[in-house]
């Protein structure tokens, strides 16, 4: 058929009153790709779907509860791994159960309930310790309200000494210093042993003579506070060693050190007079 024919787009070659179509014109290209278009669009629709027309399907209650048991499991894993801790060589672990003591640890990997059931503290046996009593750093740095003592004979004395202790090594040694020091003002067991030394000392001078502490017995003096220090701390089970005691400092108080060199040299000028009086004595009277 041509495309000039009259009839082209009604029918095919029946007339204008056949079932093709009355007066029907070309058919609309635009309309034809329109749902040409429409068409295909729905196929892919039915394909991204599935089967059927249906939405797609919120998640089930089984699919969650099992995300929330995984993560519960995640949070657990997490918490019980918090439980390893290590202990270096040289240190001792002190466990602890609802803050009770529950047992000691040596160096390794060790591993206790997590937090807040058992909790740990490491202590350190090898560390040796020191603190001043009487002064900080220098002798020259006084500390009047720990320094200042009195003596037998009822005179003041300035005294700087240095003490040093570690943490026992027996099997109770940790544990004692854990607990001991928790009576501690502020949790510091150093402030222990400085009130511990200062008590001693002042016990100890306050047996002798000033002259005996200023020049005759230092080191027994030192030996004498070591002993009774160690006593106290054991008394209180603190866990604590006193390793030494050592005197660095002891005069009389710088308001009196000048009437103090005075009297000393007057006393030494009465020796003096005595003994050059002795030696003329023993001079003269074997001549009579």
């Amino acid at each position: 058929m041509s495309l000039n024919d009259p009839n082209w787009g009604r029918g095919g070659s029946r007339g204008p009153q056949g079932p093709g179509g009355g007066n029907q014109g070309p058919p609309d290209l635009d309309e034809l790709w329109r749902n040409f278009n429409r068409r295909l669009g729905e196929i892919f629709r039915r394909r991204g779907r599935g089967a059927g027309d249906e939405p797609p399907r919120p998640p089930s209650a089984r699919g969650i509860g099992g995300g929330a048991g995984a993560l519960a499991a995640l949070v657990i894993a997490v918490w019980l791994a918090s439980g390893f801790y290590i202990v270096v060589e040289g240190t001792r672990g002190v466990v602890l159960t609802f803050g009770k003591f529950s047992k000691e640890t040596t160096s390794g990997l060790n591993w206790r309930l997590p937090w807040p059931i058992q909790s740990h503290e490491i202590v350190n046996l090898s560390q040796v310790r020191t603190l001043e009593v009487g002064y900080r750093n220098n002798v020259r740095t006084k500390v009047l309200k720990e320094s200042l003592m009195l003596t037998d004979d009822e005179n003041i004395v300035d005294m700087q000494f240095k003490v040093q202790y570690r943490i026992k090594s027996g099997p109770d040694g940790a544990r004692d210093f854990v607990f001991g020091s928790r009576f501690a003002p502020d949790g510091d067991p150093a402030l222990v042993v400085t009130q511990t030394a200062e008590s001693a000392m002042r016990e100890v001078v306050g047996h002798r003579k000033m002259d005996s502490v200023l020049y005759e017995s230092r080191q027994q003096i030192a030996d004498e506070v070591r002993s009774r220090m160690q006593d106290m701390l054991d008394r209180y089970d603190t866990g604590i060693m006193i390793s030494a005691v050592a005197i660095q400092n002891a005069q009389p108080p710088e308001q009196v050190q000048a009437a103090f060199i005075d009297a000393v040299q007057a006393g030494q000028d009465r020796q003096r007079q005595i003994n050059e009086g002795q030696a003329y004595a023993n001079d003269v009277v074997p001549r009579r």
